[in-house]
């Protein structure tokens, strides 16, 4: 029996932007994150036929709305089953605004919900639309802000009591004391916490305001953490010293990983053609979205270097980084952020650890997870947005 022909135009009728407030989790930042901070967005594509898109975006909901707005003649009209080509529509006419800043961190939330609503359209999960499906279930490591060494023991093993089996410790005071013996205790507490099975990352933020530590400290510090089986030093160095870098990877024992503050691929080219990185971590609610992502995952391939998105946002990053990573060969692990309210706490179905450590990637059409309106209603000014248009 013949099914009926599927929509040829899911045309969008409006673009709205949710800043969420109040319940950022602390970042280890020189200037922290207050309540009244907005530093994650959450963004609905609503169109004509009823079919509405979610998508996330790492960037104050000021700047989201204002660049939704600017960008409103191009997205205006458009044809929501096709988010490659409508997302390279906007980066391509907004060049000259300024490439790689507000505007492309608010493209990738666009680009995120126009894949969900593609997948809904089509009755397919978003990972299968990206080409097929790895894997139906993924590791995710716990997020989590580096403490002094008590507490870090206290947080890790909260963590763990959970289910997680892999975890990555980052920023606080991690090489902004100065002190050798202070960064070394707090990975020595981590390790202990963690257990001797466990992954275990390290990230020193060094795209903080005015990091103070330079290749030397890179160097020295990663033959500390190999003495902790650490999986990969992330952010070791300042994210413009490529050279820096490329030579860091050259001589450090253990893995480095950079890349989250990069956006759009043309950026990634140089640090993957000089062997700066070993792992690659572009954030798809930054980067240009699913879109983006998929083009840079698929390049780090081609020159050997592993890709693991960098995930610290909600639950629709999550959510788009869990269909991402159904869709790459070598894509085995997702970050998740550890007590963060913006991830279980806003969801109808709040995300489950099996007993091997391993998120189940949805397999529902689109994204395949569903907000709930009360909780996110508790974190931003007019969830109301996200479910219907104005």
């Amino acid at each position: 029996m013949l099914q009926p022909a599927p929509l040829a135009k899911v045309t969008i009728r409006s673009v709205e932007v949710a800043p969420l407030f109040g319940e950022s989790p602390k970042g280890g930042w020189s200037a922290e994150i207050k309540p009244e901070d907005s530093v994650h967005s959450l963004i609905a594509v609503h169109t004509e036929e009823g079919i509405t898109g979610l998508g996330s975006v790492f960037t104050d909901g000021r700047l989201v709305q204002a660049a939704v707005q600017v960008l409103e003649p191009l997205w205006r009209g458009e044809n929501a089953l096709e988010p490659e080509r409508v997302s390279e529509k906007l980066h391509q006419n907004t060049f000259w605004m300024g490439r790689g800043g507000s505007l492309t961190h608010a493209i990738s939330g666009i680009d995120i919900a126009l894949w969900d609503i593609l997948g809904q359209a089509l009755g397919q999960p978003v990972g299968r639309l990206l080409g097929g499906t790895y894997r139906t279930r993924v590791k995710p490591y716990c997020s989590l802000l580096m403490e002094e060494p008590d507490l870090m023991r206290e947080v890790i093993s909260a963590h763990r009591d959970r289910g997680f089996q892999a975890f990555k410790i980052g920023w606080g005071p991690f090489g902004r004391r100065d002190s050798a013996r202070l960064d070394e205790a707090i990975v020595r507490a981590a390790r202990e916490a963690a257990g001797p099975d466990a992954q275990l990352f390290v990230d020193a933020g060094a795209s903080d305001a005015h990091w103070p530590q330079g290749l030397k400290w890179a160097m020295r510090t990663a033959h500390m953490l190999e003495n902790y089986d650490v999986g990969w030093f992330e952010e070791a160095l300042r994210p413009d010293a490529i050279e820096d870098f490329c030579e860091l990877r050259r001589a450090a024992p253990i893995p480095i990983a950079g890349g989250e503050v990069l956006t759009r691929r043309q950026a990634f080219l140089p640090w993957l053609a000089r062997g700066a990185l070993d792992i690659v971590q572009p954030d798809v609610t930054k980067v240009g979205g699913i879109s983006e992502q998929r083009r840079i995952a698929w390049m780090a391939d081609d020159f050997g270097v592993k890709y693991v998105g960098h995930g610290w946002n909600t639950a629709l990053g999550l959510a788009a980084d869990l269909q991402l990573a159904s869709a790459i060969p070598n894509s085995d692990l997702v970050e998740f952020i550890g007590g963060s309210p913006y991830l279980d706490g806003i969801v109808a179905e709040p995300f489950q650890i099996d007993g091997d450590g391993y998120l189940r990637i949805p397999d529902k059409p689109g994204l395949g997870v569903a907000l709930n309106p009360e909780a996110v209603a508790r974190y931003t000014l007019d969830a109301s947005v996200l479910f219907a248009p104005r």
